[in-house]
């Protein structure tokens, strides 16, 4: 307590009566932090789910005008699957997500890669986004792709260095499906691999059973959208993704789907419908739906 001039008390804080009001504070932060950061995860896991829904819709309305599924990625040589002209499953949906003015920019005649069609590849497509990604909507795909705890590369050749190929971010890969891309790059076990040309009629596992579409991050490599870019590390993989592995694993490559949501990544099915699968998925019965005709017997729980 402390008098003024006119002689009035007027009450006032204690050094140690502040320190607990601070204290209070900083409780309450703490606690309310994690809430809030769960809530903005969990709107962002909804818009990452609803661009997969859309992606699906665009899939089933390109089936059902084309008759069949887009190809993983157009190949004139299939001496040289990486050769070109490149371009990718999604691009081919651009039409069907609302996106027909860019479609219309691409020259199928040249390569991805050419420096023709730069600015279109700069051009950021909301739906091949998941909010998640903390990476640049701008990324070059000449960086080398790293291994399960980054910047700790695989054990693999050095890429010479090229030209930058800068290009808008992408989060979501066509399913190649359980077999090593590289290996095989025109003969996966999936939907999409170099110049696949599928019906949904080929997919004898049951479209419920099969997933077309998977959720990747770009910590561990960047993705293309667009298609293959033949002088880069790991050119398929930039398009199309392996169920090596269950989704976030650990202990997962490259070329494995994962996604920065806590508990799995988001899927589109060969039925059209979007799901979450769970990180701890039995890896058996993951690779199971990756393949479109195993002949595998799957139950999928909620």
């Amino acid at each position: 307590m402390r008098s003024n001039v006119l002689g009035r008390v007027r009450p006032g804080f204690t050094l140690v009566e502040l320190l607990v009001v601070i204290a209070v504070i900083g409780v309450l932060v703490a606690l309310l932090l994690p809430a809030v950061q769960q809530v903005r995860e969990a709107a962002r896991r909804t818009e990452c789910s609803n661009h997969s829904r859309q992606l699906s819709l665009g899939m089933m309305n390109y089936e059902s005008s084309l008759k069949r599924l887009p190809t993983g990625w157009e190949v004139n040589n299939v001496t040289q699957p990486a050769a070109g002209p490149g371009w990718g499953w999604a691009s081919f949906l651009l039409p069907f997500v609302e996106q027909q003015a860019m479609y219309d920019q691409i020259d199928r005649k040249i390569s991805v890669d050419d420096h023709r069609h730069e600015d279109l590849l700069r051009e950021l497509v909301p739906v091949f986004q998941c909010p998640s990604d903390p990476a640049d909507n701008l990324l070059d795909l000449n960086e080398e792709v790293h291994g399960p705890h980054p910047p700790a590369p695989f054990m693999h050749d050095p890429v010479p260095p090229h030209e930058e190929h800068w290009i808008a971010r992408s989060n979501y890969s066509g399913v190649f499906g359980s077999n090593e891309i590289e290996d095989s790059p025109l003969d996966g076990n999936g939907i999409f691999y170099g110049n696949s040309h599928l019906h949904l009629r080929d997919i004898v596992d049951g479209l419920s059973n099969t997933i077309l579409i998977g959720e990747r991050r770009n910590d561990y490599g960047h993705l293309a959208w667009a298609g293959v870019f033949p002088d880069v590390d790991e050119p398929f993989a930039r398009v199309v993704g392996s169920a090596d592995h269950a989704p976030n694993d650990p202990n997962g490559h490259f070329e494995d789907f994962r996604s920065f949501h806590p508990q799995g990544a988001n899927f589109t099915f060969a039925d059209g419908s979007t799901r979450m699968i769970n990180e701890t998925i039995d890896p058996t019965v993951f690779q199971a739906l990756a393949t479109r005709d195993g002949g595998e017997i799957i139950q999928l729980g909620d």
